[in-house]
């Protein structure tokens, strides 16, 4: 029997799956200091993608934010989440830039990290590894980015771990399968293969529960080594998030492991964050249905959105399984690239573009034709040579490739972006001025939330479901609202 640790998901991949990256401070701030005294050996709280979503579309300063809810969990190591060589964007950032985006996260209280590179840039992954280390001896996790491929094999998977674990700034190595695919037969060969070339670094196991098998798949991980999983509170697991912290403390318990959790503090954090995001409109409490479709497609479950997204802008919502016929075969075509950022999202845009347009590679954005270029490392599998010459003849395609990524230094950037505050010059290298602005406009972060989890609020937002009407009146003792719905 194993003594097993957990990490938190909740405010970092659970609501990065559910709720779009939209959790602001205040709806986590009434019960983070919970989350830190439950025992967990990580927390994994913020990502890139956090800084961009945070600024545009909530207008909340992302480092205050950020300040309050480090500050309320002081005794549990706090993650960030990194793409080794780019930031928010689906390009290219300048190496400078991402060392300089490590530093700060680090000046911010951040004590642990998760590197990953779908390409598998190990010198890029190790080498911020290493600034972590050097700026506060952060925990480092190497990542192994789980794909199904022809190409995707565990010698490919074992050798580049072992790359990871040479490596004196990687501290463990983290399984991640975005897709949920890992089944027990694949996991009984990797596993064992992973923990020997570790050399006593411990494994870590991620898997979004897209097709309801990652609990079954974690204790699978167990047995064969895994000595951490990511786990999230219930109304923030499942689906395509990742299985819930209650399910699985009981799981590994009715194996005979045991754990450090306070399962005492499970219910509150869970009652608070089912209230705030069926207040707020978000997802919770969700489930999936095992789909063998989704082994071929290997779309991650946020993406999903988007797809609906841009087909209803088109009115061609009824083209989605063509759709997603199309994500596989460009993921072929492109030398079967990992299912993560930026590459799930460069798949899917352009098979809808393929879709919408009726001609396969007819319109090719520059970020394929980047990555077509080995602007982002060498791929996979080569690009099939066909699709190749269609890519190259694109019409951007000449500008994009003599315009190569660059590599300015620190106070090239500042001239550049006319700062030289640290933190400033992170905003305005990744987020538009207009809405740093406007996020600044907004006023300093909200603690909390008190009307989210309102019954009034709750009418509303159920009212607004289901009636199609364009005027709704809500009128009690204590609120007269009236809500019109935009032309």
């Amino acid at each position: 029997m194993a003594h097993i640790e957990f990490l938190d998901e909740t405010m970092r991949d659970g609501q990065q799956s559910l709720w779009g990256l939209r959790m602001r401070a205040g709806m986590a701030l009434p019960v983070s200091p919970l989350i830190d005294k439950t025992g967990f050996k990580i927390i994994d709280l913020t990502g890139g993608g956090m800084l961009d979503v945070l600024t545009r579309y909530c207008q909340e300063n992302y480092w205050e934010g950020l300040d309050l809810l480090v500050a309320s969990m002081p005794n549990t190591p706090l993650r960030a989440g990194l793409r080794a060589n780019a930031n928010v964007t689906f390009g290219i950032t300048p190496p400078a830039l991402m060392d300089l985006w490590v530093k700060r996260l680090c000046a911010h209280g951040v004590r642990s990290f998760w590197i990953y590179d779908v390409l598998f840039g190990i010198e890029n992954m190790t080498r911020l590894a290493k600034v972590a280390k050097e700026a506060n001896g952060a925990q480092v996790a190497g990542a192994i980015m789980f794909a199904l491929s022809p190409v995707h094999t565990d010698e490919f998977f074992v050798a580049n771990a072992k790359r990871l674990a040479d490596s004196p700034h990687i501290d463990s190595i983290l399984l991640y399968d975005t897709a949920g695919v890992l089944e027990k037969d694949r996991i009984e060969k990797l596993v064992p293969a992973l923990v020997k070339v570790a050399n006593g670094k411990p494994i870590e196991f991620h898997s979004n529960n897209l097709l309801g098998l990652s609990a079954k798949a974690y204790l699978d991980a167990i047995d064969n080594g895994v000595s951490v999983i990511h786990t999230a509170s219930r109304p923030m697991a499942n689906g395509p998030s990742v299985p819930s912290t209650e399910i699985m403390a009981k799981n590994i318990q009715l194996r005979g492991h045991t754990h450090n959790l306070d399962e005492s503090l499970f219910e509150p954090v869970a009652t608070h964050f089912r209230a705030v995001g069926q207040a707020a409109g978000f997802l919770v409490d969700q489930y999936a249905e095992y789909d063998e479709f989704s082994i071929q497609h290997q779309i991650p479950g946020g993406m999903m959105g988007t797809f609906k997204a841009q087909l209803a802008m088109h009115k061609m919502m009824d083209k989605l399984p063509e759709v997603l016929d199309e994500v596989a075969a460009v993921r072929r075509d492109l030398g079967y690239p990992g299912m993560a950022t930026p590459f799930s999202q460069l798949v899917g845009i352009q098979a809808v573009l393929n879709v919408v347009t009726g001609k396969r590679y007819g319109t090719v954005p520059d970020e394929v034709i980047q990555y077509s270029a080995g602007f982002y490392g060498q791929t996979v599998a080569p690009v099939d040579p066909n699709v190749l010459d269609k890519i190259m003849a694109a019409p951007r395609a000449k500008e994009v490739l003599a315009n190569p990524p660059q590599s300015p230094d620190i106070p090239e950037l500042m001239k550049q972006y006319g700062t030289e505050d640290e933190d400033e010059l992170i905003y305005r290298a990744f987020v538009p001025q207009a809405d740093i602005d406007k996020m600044r406009a907004a006023g300093p972060v909200r603690r909390d939330f008190p009307l989210l989890s309102s019954p009034e609020l709750e009418q509303v937002r159920k009212l607004m479901q289901t009636v199609k009407v364009p005027v709704v009146e809500l009128k009690s003792a204590g609120l007269n609202l009236s809500l019109r719905r935009a032309d």
